[in-house]
């Protein structure tokens, strides 16, 4: 992996730095990455769109020099605001997160919130969930084990929700907002997300890597929200993050 790509891989400057020593003049070392990502894109505005990633990365003689780690999550992103829906898709990673470590959700929803940052926009790409990385500070095997506990949640979490609103009547109004925030969600995801830096650093598939791209999105100049409306509600949570579940997260 070349140096250049190591640095969007990790958050974590130990792991960079101790990367460097160890390529020294070849400015590359040999890696092994395992990972899983899917993105969903419902048609109707009232279905919100959901993705996760889940990976892991390994070095050579990572059992000696401790370059390995996990990192993943998945969040949510609506058009519209759903109480319920929200509170269901964070209620479920909490109850995966406690059954692993306590301090889990709180931490790796912090992160979300952080991670999915429009930083140009002063938005949220959407409501989060949970987010982490660089993780190799327990045996691999338990966190191996939390991010297929993770992974498997995906349904319980999303699918509920998708069903609730997959035959929701809505405008072509309603359609243009969904549009609008598809195209905050490219925004994000062509300057800020850290996966397509890594993917296309690395030489890798293009159309795999832009792959949780929506189908379309839309662009207008200077585009205001009317005051009170449910578009408005929806950018205000953007642009201010919740404790959807009061737990002080």
């Amino acid at each position: 992996m070349p140096l250049k790509a190591i640095a969007v891989a990790t958050e974590d400057p130990k792991i960079i730095e101790r990367a460097k020593a160890l390529a020294g003049e070849t400015d590359t070392l040999p890696f092994f990455v395992a990972s899983i990502s899917s993105v969903m894109h419902p048609k109707n505005p009232y279905a919100p769109t959901m993705h996760f990633n889940y990976r892991f990365f390994d070095f050579e003689n990572s059992s000696e020099n401790g370059l390995w780690w996990f990192g993943g999550g998945t969040d949510l992103t609506p058009s519209y605001l759903n109480l319920d829906d929200i509170k269901h898709f964070h209620a479920s990673y909490k109850d995966v997160c406690d059954k692993h470590d306590p301090t889990y959700y709180a931490k790796f929803k912090a992160w979300a919130d952080r991670y999915f940052q429009i930083k140009h926009r002063g938005e949220t790409r959407g409501v989060g969930g949970i987010f982490f990385d660089d993780m190799n500070d327990k045996d691999p095997e338990q966190i191996f084990k939390f991010s297929k506990d993770c992974l498997a949640n995906v349904v319980n979490a999303y699918t509920p929700i998708v069903a609730k609103h997959k035959d929701d009547d809505f405008t072509q109004k309603n359609k243009d907002w969904q549009q609008m925030r598809r195209g905050r969600y490219v925004e994000f995801n062509l300057v800020y997300d850290r996966g397509t830096t890594f993917g296309l650093r690395t030489g890798g598939r293009v159309e795999s890597i832009l792959m949780s791209l929506p189908e379309t999105a839309r662009w207008e100049y200077d585009h205001k929200v009317e005051e009170g409306s449910p578009e408005a509600e929806m950018l205000d949570v953007f642009k201010n993050p919740r404790d959807w579940l009061d737990i002080g997260a």
